[in-house]
């Protein structure tokens, strides 16, 4: 079992930036694909960004490609999504999520079988 745990979530307002930490315990996330999503009030949970074990796939949502980057800490357990130039349409709830599938590579939530309990960013002026 592996539990996860989002953090750095807040309000910002429009072209601000925020780090986002998910912290992982039970077992090491080391093999595992993690991945970052959203879900904003009144519509369903998005896909945001993956990184797979070896961090040699990255994939990103179109709508924040060039301004999110997902990283990972295997020897800290640990997965970050950096965001900048942040935007309105940014405000959500974020959830890191892990695919203990090796070696698969989805941005299907369906496929994720761990999840953190959210940490809400809000961009606003």
């Amino acid at each position: 079992q592996v539990q996860l745990g989002e953090s750095g979530g807040g309000l910002v307002q429009p072209g601000d930036s925020l780090r986002l930490s998910c912290a992982a315990s039970g077992r090491s996330i080391r093999t595992y694909t993690m991945g970052w999503f959203r879900q904003a009030p009144g519509k369903e949970r998005e896909f945001v960004g993956l990184i797979n074990m070896s961090g040699s796939s990255i994939l990103y949502a179109d709508s924040v490609k060039g301004r999110f980057t997902i990283s990972r800490d295997d020897a800290k357990n640990a997965l970050y999504l950096q965001m900048n130039s942040l935007k309105p349409e940014d405000t959500a709830v974020y959830y890191c999520a892990a695919d203990s599938l090796v070696g698969r590579i989805t941005p299907n939530s369906h496929s994720y079988d761990y999840w953190g309990q959210g940490t809400q960013v809000t961009v606003s002026s």
